[in-house]
């Protein structure tokens, strides 16, 4: 497969900029003239241009390039990079095409451990990345952060792009989680099923409550999908269908160094920017750029092996009065961070689910004798 047939370089305009010496962009390798070597890369800039599946959206095919503009210019962190731009995909002739184009893209990229970052296009185009997984024959989480969980015309949950990934076959989906909803912009009845399928869910203001809580979600996750329309306005006016509340831009960057820290996560797309809704100096192409910048610090601030019977984890088991009589916790000597284990039947279908993220608050309540929420909705989701 000839990756640089789907690309068009990153346009001069950005690359001969002057660029300081400790930038990230002298520190990156770039589609210019030559297509970058893929050797050794452990992470791809991916730009979109497609926005035929969102209404309205003239600028949109220029959105991947504003945000470079601002990405390119912030300072590099300490780790040594190993980041290739891509450039931008060519649209295909349809709109089912250019999903088709990130799939394969995708597939190239995670099957050589590159972790993809898409930035730009409309948030239907998540579709391709979650299809990029599919020939991995195993099953995946996946994270939406979004302000709506809108239904269609056909009265079916999800907008159309998240209802497609949901009912595809072959259903590989082991589970979808949506974050920083808000509750007037959302049907409760979707609400509802969402509960009745055991998805998780975490509307903004309880979010906002424990943030801290919503990690163990989002390290379970193997793809994020960040529309930002989830950030308020004031901090992100640009997104295609802004809202007066929502995440603040320092929230949003903390979801993105946990995303960037989770060692399962192995892509990130950032959609719905609209440059022309933006401001005159382009603030919500420097939140994105800077949610990005986060997220790569957090990549390569990982830590955790995964290898729960290697030494670098502390088992903990927890007795109890009723059934299950015993929780067992692991705790990460590395990271400090928390997994407990579900027990379940099926052992070769959900494998990889038996161990799950959880918080330290996880473990008070199973010392205090209770079971954690959160083992419940796993044991439902496993039978």
């Amino acid at each position: 497969m000839d990756l640089q047939l789907f690309f068009d370089p990153v346009p001069e305009t950005i690359t001969q900029q002057k660029h300081s010496h400790n930038s990230f962009f002298t520190h990156i390798n770039y589609h210019g003239e030559l297509f970058p070597d893929l050797t050794g890369i452990q992470i791809a800039l991916v730009g979109i241009q497609e926005s035929r599946g969102q209404g309205e959206a003239e600028t949109m095919p220029e959105a991947a390039n504003e945000i470079r503009k601002k990405l390119f210019k912030l300072k590099k962190g300490l780790a040594h990079y190993k980041i290739a731009d891509l450039g931008n995909i060519r649209n295909g002739i349809d709109l089912q095409e250019t999903y088709l184009r990130i799939q394969s893209i995708g597939e190239y990229l995670l099957e050589r451990q590159i972790l993809p970052i898409y930035i730009g296009g409309s948030h239907d185009v998540d579709i391709g990345q979650y299809l990029s997984y599919e020939g991995m024959k195993k099953l995946v989480s996946m994270l939406t952060v979004d302000a709506k969980i809108d239904m269609d015309d056909e009265g079916m949950p999800f907008e159309v792009h998240s209802q497609d990934i949901i009912l595809h076959q072959p259903n590989f989906l082991f589970n979808y989680t949506q974050l920083a909803y808000q509750s007037f912009l959302t049907d409760r009845d979707l609400v509802n099923v969402m509960e009745k399928l055991y998805f998780d869910h975490v509307r903004l203001g309880a979010l906002r409550d424990n943030f801290k809580e919503v990690e163990p979600l989002i390290r379970n996750a193997d793809l994020l999908s960040f529309d930002i329309s989830a950030i308020q306005s004031a901090d992100a006016p640009g997104a295609s269908d802004a809202q007066p509340f929502g995440l603040t831009a320092e929230e949003a960057c903390q979801i993105a160094w946990f995303a960037g820290m989770n060692e399962k996560l192995s892509s990130i797309g950032i959609y719905g920017y609209q440059p022309s809704y933006d401001d005159q100096r382009k603030k919500t192409a420097s939140v994105i750029a800077t949610m990005v910048w986060y997220f790569i610090e957090g990549f390569y601030h990982r830590k955790d092996s995964l290898s729960f019977k290697s030494n670098d984890y502390t088992k903990y088991t927890v007795s109890l009065d009723s059934k299950p009589s015993t929780l067992v916790f692991f705790k990460s000597k590395l990271s400090g961070k928390w997994w407990m284990e579900i027990p379940q039947s099926n052992k070769e279908k959900f494998e990889r689910g038996t161990i799950i993220p959880c918080s330290y608050q996880d473990y008070q309540t199973a010392q205090r004798g209770e079971i954690p929420e959160r083992w419940i909705n796993a044991q439902l989701k496993l039978y």
